[in-house]
């Protein structure tokens, strides 16, 4: 049956992109974003697959509650035995057999001697940086999958997401130690993976996960990765373990040649970027003359004036031995790259904010997580890195802390900082309330009130008495518990709100509680919000969407309700087929990728509907029961 399920999700996938169309700041190593508790046992239900106990939000300690298991021992794998022959081979050379005379060849490259202890090596069978205890969906994350097919799904997702809790998810997936797939090369499905991480905005999960690949056993592949997460992560001093063993391609003269056929083609732009990395790193070692030329080589190709070879130059004269002094002219620069933010951002040297709107939207969050610019400059960059799901609330209030700390007392006033620390220390609930609702309600620069408004607040609202008195900022108090998933707090709201879908929070403890609040009626779901509420008929669609995905409509109401709210939830695509065989392969990596392919857009009013159903059932059913919930809610609070 696996085989068959294998086969069918294998063929699915290949056609996933038609879907497309539709930590602590500056750590090494990536931190899980759920708070402690986040995970615990949901009412029994029908033996299904173990996941693992589910993360922590980035950077924190925030949670929800779904049933959580031992993490099951990791098997061992045998280390491939590998000496430095893949590495002389990557150099060009040969390793000779044993036994073999060889002659000195003076002009033979110099073979590359790596000097790993052989019991220090590690395998890429399987390839992950976080562990049990820290939201690891175990060996199994991507079994019984086709890697051949889930590379190319992996690509065409455009991260960022539009949902934080579908990225956190999708997160854990990819940093966790998992078996790779069997079809493909360790190597590149580790980069595949740390180049996602990138889109999403997680520079330093990246980083990780491109580090914890022995280098003589890179790829080409990995090598274009490897660069992009160094500048991703501000940290083109990452590069110089790696430039000895980047063979230089050479394009094949000989066109009629088989070779020449089957030679890929050769990316100038990633051989120029070697060569600027080989300059800065003889720079950064003192080695100043060989830095000079290779830095000479480039720019005979690229111009003297080029951004990109002056960024570089400035890091050269950050090593010793040097006296040079780059200054960096913005005003030619159409566009920023990774390579051009890594080196300025590694330098110190500020980017003009218009530049940022022409990346990625991940780029705020590199900006949030680099630890040498300005805490003024990373303050709105870490409310865009919480929304994305990369930082936490506990994150999130310690860069806000910083801010208030580093502000003269004279000019905090009416700063964003000070109506946190009023949230949290105000003697008076009814003050604490009104800081809170300035965190809510100030717009950020697009002209929307913050989500990370929500995020940051999350434990000073966990601390708000349950009371009547407070009926009125109740939506708000239960939305900003749910962002970072402390769903058992929430709930004890539902005394106070009742059983009244014109409240806020009602339809958001519907899908968010751990227990189903009671029989939910269509009527019920279609006076959600109220009638006047914008989006009134979309959040109506995606209360029903994560009701039916969580099992929470009657059987016999869900065909009508489907055709009421005019959610095709039985409609079938490839999509759909392939996210329904991913759970019975009990494989939660392809689970989360594929849920990741329907939730891209610029916001929750791109998604359909359908596409919640699909993705909370899903999750559902594959035992990330805390997750689905978590999903559900966001989508009411953001639409």
């Amino acid at each position: 049956m696996r085989n068959k399920s294998a086969l069918i999700i294998a063929s699915l996938l290949a056609s996933v992109a038609v879907v497309t169309a539709l930590p602590v700041l500056g750590q090494d190593r990536p931190e899980s974003i759920l708070p402690p508790g986040f995970g615990e046992p949901d009412p029994p239900k029908p033996p299904r697959p173990t996941p693992q106990p589910p993360a922590r939000e980035p950077g924190g300690t925030d949670a929800p509650s779904q049933p959580s298991s031992a993490a099951p021992a990791r098997p061992k794998v045998s280390r491939p035995k590998v000496t430095g022959g893949s590495a002389a081979t990557a150099a060009g050379t040969t390793k000779p057999v044993a036994g073999e005379e060889t002659e000195f060849d003076p002009d033979a490259p110099m073979p590359i001697i790596v000097d790993i202890p052989e019991q220090s090596r590690r395998t890429t069978a399987i390839v992950g940086t976080i562990g049990a205890g820290e939201g690891e969906m175990g060996i199994g994350t991507f079994q019984n999958v086709t890697g051949a097919y889930f590379i190319p799904a992996m690509r065409s997702i455009k991260a960022p997401l539009v949902s934080r809790w579908a990225s956190i998810f999708l997160r854990r997936a990819l940093l966790s130690h998992g078996l790779t797939p069997t079809d493909v090369n360790g190597s590149d499905w580790a980069a595949e993976r740390a180049s996602l991480l990138m889109r999403m905005g997680e520079a330093h999960g990246a980083r990780s996960i491109v580090q914890a690949v022995d280098v003589d056993q890179y790829t080409p592949r990995m090598f274009d990765v490897a660069i992009e997460a160094a500048m991703a992560a501000a940290d083109p001093a990452m590069l110089c373990g790696m430039t000895d063993y980047v063979k230089a391609p050479e394009k094949n003269k000989d066109a009629k040649s088989k070779d020449a056929k089957a030679a890929p083609p050769v990316d100038d732009k990633m051989v120029l970027r070697w060569q600027l990395a080989k300059a800065m790193c003889s720079g950064l070692s003192g080695e100043t003359s060989v830095a000079n030329a290779n830095l000479d080589r480039v720019r005979d190709k690229v111009g003297e004036n080029s951004v990109d070879a002056l960024l570089a130059e400035k890091v050269i004269g950050a090593g010793a031995n040097t006296r040079r002094a780059v200054g960096i002219e913005w005003d030619e620069v159409k566009e920023l790259t990774d390579w051009r933010f890594g080196l300025a951002t590694a330098t110190g040297l500020a980017i003009p904010d218009p530049l940022y709107a022409t990346m990625n939207k991940g780029v705020r969050a590199w900006q949030a997580l680099a630890p040498l610019l300005p805490g003024a400059q990373r303050l709105g960059a870490a409310d865009a890195a919480s929304e994305l799901g990369v930082l936490s609330s506990a994150a999130l209030v310690d860069i806000y802390s910083a801010r208030f700390e580093a502000t003269d007392p004279s000019e905090r006033a009416g700063k964003p900082f000070e109506y946190l620390r009023l949230a949290y220390a105000a003697d008076k609930v009814p003050d604490r309330l009104s800081a809170m609702r300035q965190l809510w309600t100030n717009p950020n620069s697009d002209g929307l009130a913050k989500f990370s408004g929500l995020i940051v607040t999350a434990r000073a609202a966990a601390r708000t008495p349950v009371s009547g008195d407070y009926a009125d900022d109740a939506p708000n108090l239960i939305a900003s518990m749910l962002t970072v998933g402390l769903d058992p707090i929430a709930a004890r709201w539902a005394s106070v709100i009742g059983d009244d879908p014109s409240n806020g929070g009602w339809g958001l403890l519907a899908v968010g509680s751990q227990r189903p609040l009671g029989k939910i009626s269509g009527g019920m779901i279609a006076d959600f919000g109220g009638t006047s509420a914008s989006n009134s008929e979309k959040k109506a669609q995606f209360l029903f969407a994560g009701l039916a995905g969580l099992g929470r409509i009657e059987a016999s109401e869900l065909e009508s309700l489907a055709e009421r709210f005019n959610v095709p939830i039985g409609r079938k695509t490839k999509w759909t087929q392939a996210l329904s065989s991913a759970v019975s392969l009990r494989a939660p990596g392809a689970v989360a990728v594929l849920a990741a392919a329907g939730l891209q857009g610029n916001s929750w009013k791109d998604i359909p509907a359908y596409h919640l159903y699909h993705i909370v059932r899903a999750l559902n059913g594959a035992g990330y029961a805390a997750e689905a919930r978590m999903i559900a809610a966001e989508a009411l609070m953001r639409v």
